[in-house]
């Protein structure tokens, strides 16, 4: 047994290494590729392929009870095997087996007349069979491409074996008293496997095959009534017959329909972004263009001085804000104003003056004084005269608090007027303190004096 086991694996070992040199082979010689447009023909495939396997030949099977077998304990023996395929779809496939090897087996049933045997050997000279093969799992809706493919196989075919048999005395003997030879019976291979695509037009072949065969001859020795069988497990190679083309049984036509999807995509998209890098050319070469106008039309309508002349024809730039000027932009010459105040004015201010009283140390205007302030308003208002509002204080204090209560009633005063509707900028108010008396300040009445607010027309 371990010396079969250890041919078993030189086999085993030499379909790899070989398998090794072709995926080499095959890899360096050509590239294939696994686009086909969807709904292609199998011309653009690769349908035929050969494999060659090898592996272990043994009476036991999965298959019912093995306990019924002519012989009780099974052992293991070398089997190879070649065949060739034609895959006619994705799924299914025809294929042709040849099956060689031994098969071996020990310690027989005893029969009715209590004979047994220790020993068979049947030597299988060939096993020629036709049979279909479904592969599952190579169309996927989520992989680009399945690196497994499952298989089941069936179908028929002829054998020629030859068994011996060795009786439990020693003795062995062939099957055929008369020692004609091998025999030839129809026998089904049912099997399963997986394949692995380890390099393009190359799969890894792990299979598990039974086979039925249409009579109890065999292992040699007929015992009850049921036909014999045996199982063959194997490891091998399949290569694709073919140059520069998708296995048929591999390939994934899910896989196509998805890359036309995304090229078709990617083509629609591609369009639509030119169309907007056109539309963005266009808007940007628009965009210069208008800029270019802007700017040529900027000379003539900039005003930066703000006098109503554009820059382009402005001869005197930088005019002060509120100057007149030509058409040139050049400030027209002033006209001498004429002002005249007539008495009837100074009367209405020398009244306002004579009513003028503030609360006591205080800017606060008292009330009663606000009727005449009013008519100076509107005098203001109608003839734009320019007032000059002059405050004085006693010289009782410090000179920085007279200064400052001085200035706040000149204000006070112009805040009044502003307020009342006058020109502020025609406006001048000052505080001068104790500045400039013009009665003593020896005495009350003088200081009384001396506490005023100004007011000069011009």
């Amino acid at each position: 047994m371990k010396v079969n086991l250890k041919k078993a694996s030189l086999v085993l070992s030499g379909i790899l290494a070989g398998g090794r040199l072709l995926a080499q082979t095959a890899d360096s010689s050509h590239v294939a590729t696994d686009y086909v447009k969807p709904f292609s023909g199998n011309t653009f495939y690769n349908t035929w392929s050969i494999g060659v396997n090898g592996g272990v030949l043994t009476p036991y099977t999965i298959f019912g009870s093995n306990r019924n077998q002519d012989f009780t304990h099974p052992k293991s023996e070398i089997g190879y095997g070649v065949f060739i395929q034609d895959q006619v779809t994705p799924t299914v496939g025809f294929r042709v087996d040849y099956l060689g090897g031994k098969v071996e087996g020990n310690d027989s049933q005893v029969d009715a007349l209590g004979d047994s045997y220790s020993h068979f050997s049947t030597k299988l000279h060939y096993g020629i069979s036709l049979s279909t093969d479904i592969t599952v799992g190579n169309i996927s809706w989520h992989d680009n491409k399945s690196a497994i493919q499952p298989y089941f196989t069936a179908g028929g075919g002829i054998m020629s074996y030859t068994p011996v048999i060795t009786t439990t005395a020693g003795v062995t003997s062939n099957f055929k008293t008369d020692g004609s030879g091998s025999i030839n019976e129809f026998y089904v291979p049912v099997g399963v496997g997986l394949k692995f695509n380890v390099a393009p037009g190359i799969n890894l072949d792990l299979g598990y095959q039974v086979n039925f065969v249409y009579s109890d001859n065999f292992d040699g020795y007929k015992y009850g009534l049921n036909n014999d069988r045996f199982s063959y497990g194997h490891i091998g190679l399949e290569f694709a017959l073919g140059h520069r083309k998708p296995q048929l049984a591999t390939h994934n036509p899910v896989s196509s329909m998805r890359q036309e999807y995304m090229w078709e995509n990617q083509h629609t998209k591609n369009e639509l972004q030119a169309q907007i890098d056109a539309e963005k050319a266009q808007n940007d070469q628009l965009r210069n263009d208008l800029n270019t106008t802007n700017a040529n039309l900027a000379k003539f309508t900039t005003d930066s001085d703000g006098d109503g002349v554009p820059d382009f024809y402005d001869k005197c730039p930088n005019t002060p804000p509120g100057t007149k000027v030509d058409g040139s932009g050049c400030p027209l010459p002033k006209a001498e104003v004429k002002v005249y105040i007539t008495d009837q004015d100074r009367e209405v201010v020398k009244e306002a003056i004579r009513n003028l009283e503030f609360d006591f140390a205080k800017s606060t205007i008292r009330e009663h004084s606000f009727a005449s302030l009013d008519k100076v308003a509107q005098l203001l208002i109608d003839k734009k005269f320019h007032l000059k509002l002059a405050g004085y204080t006693d010289n009782v204090g410090s000179v920085a608090a007279n200064l400052k209560l001085s200035n706040d009633r000149a204000e006070a005063i112009k805040t009044y007027l502003v307020g009342k509707g006058a020109d502020a900028s025609l406006i001048n108010a000052e505080g001068y303190g104790k500045a400039h008396p013009i009665a003593t300040n020896k005495t009350a009445a003088g200081r009384q004096i001396n506490r005023r607010v100004e007011f000069s027309l011009y």
